[in-house]
This record gives structure tokens, sequence and C-alpha cells, in this order.
């Protein structure tokens, strides 16, 4: 199989593209193609809504080519928007799939909570990574009549409240560690993180992956 490597403008960065040379013909694929093939979706940008189709699309896709399969969530986002959490997270528990996740780099404020949404016993980091636990906060200053401000204070608690319910679920920290956390910003090493139940493990090579060949 030989390769031809070139580059073209991307919606948000330049990527490279490689042509495949095979029996079956010649193909071009980027790198996040070539991922989706193996069942891999990153997320490497903040999560907004478009990121957040992008994941959900990939991830409805490939549930129906392959329901018994596991779908690998790779992370490394600084956070996003309250609303395409909710969206990501509620279509990784729609998914019949297992969902591994891995954190690469950073997984902070929303991206942390998709990260420990993962199938328990998959979700891993790399050991370099760092998990921030944040409180949510309204995307720009609050401005308006005295009741627009109550509303707005009003969705202020419940995305809390919601956060405070997911971290709950998927660590296994109580009520009330959990509260007292989110009154500041936590940053966890990959040691701390799995001490804290946002991950199971720290993998720190492919072969030290649970389950992959040669594992050591």
């Amino acid at each position: 199989m030989s390769r031809a490597f070139a580059s073209r403008a991307f919606a948000r960065h330049v990527l490279p593209e490689f042509t495949e040379r095979t029996s079956g013909g010649a193909r071009t694929l980027d790198p996040y193609g070539k991922l989706f093939e193996d069942r891999i979706v990153f997320l490497g940008t903040a999560l907004d809504d478009a990121a957040a189709n992008d994941v959900m699309a990939q991830f409805m896709y490939l549930e129906h080519a392959a329901p018994d399969r596991d779908i690998t969530l790779y992370v490394n986002s600084p956070g996003g928007t309250f609303s395409a959490l909710t969206a990501v997270y509620d279509t990784m528990r729609y998914v019949g799939c297992d969902v591994v996740t891995y954190c690469l780099g950073q997984a902070a404020s929303q991206a942390a909570l998709l990260l420990a949404a993962g199938t328990p016993g998959k979700r891993f980091t790399l050991p370099g990574a760092r998990m921030v636990i944040a409180q949510p906060r309204l995307p720009e200053p609050v401005r308006g009549r005295p009741s627009d401000l109550l509303v707005q204070a009003g969705e202020l608690d419940r995305t809390r409240a919601l956060t405070e319910e997911m971290l709950v679920r998927h660590t296994g920290r109580t009520a009330e560690r959990v509260h007292r956390d989110l009154a500041r910003d936590l940053v966890l090493d990959a040691s701390a993180a799995v001490d804290y139940g946002l991950v199971d493990g720290i993998v720190p090579g492919r072969r030290s992956t649970p389950g992959a060949p040669e594992a050591r």
C-alpha cells in the first residue's frame, strides 16, 4: 500500500490528507476519517453546537453500522456550552454500544463530564493529561431587567444541579462532596482523576490498553 500526502483547508484548520492505493483502487482520507474507520470519534475543540452535532452524528452512524461493537471517544477539549454537553451526553447514554473514553491533553469543565460518562471500566487517561471539574458559568455577562436576571439565575442553578447529578452518578462521590468540590475549579492530574472516579485507569501507551494485543 502506498500513500501520497497532501494538505487542504479544513473548516477550522489545515489537515493533512493521504491517498491509499489498494487492490480496490485509490481513496483519499484525512486523519479523522481514518480514525472513524476504527470507530474512534475525536473531540479536539471547544464543545459548541457544531462540535456536538459532529460527535452525535458519528455516534448514531457507528451504532447503526455495528450495534454490538464499542465506540471510542478521544477527548482533548477545554469545555464548552452546557447545551452542547447535554446533547452529546444524552447521545452517549442513548446508543446501545459501550463507549470507551480517553483523555488526551485535557478534559476541562463540560468535557470532563463526557470523559466520566464513558462505560464503567472503559474510561482512561494518558499520563500527562489534566482534568478540570468546574461549576457551570454563564457564557457572557448578563444584562437586562431584574426579571430577566432572575430567569438566568434560575437556569444557572438548574445547570449546576444537573452537573452535580452527573458527577455523583459517574464518580461514586457523595452529593455533599461534589457540591463542595464545585465551589471552585478542581484540577486533577491523571492519578488524582483515577482516585476521584473520573476515569478507571492510566494508559501510558497503546500496548497498555486493556485488551490490546501484547498488552503489558
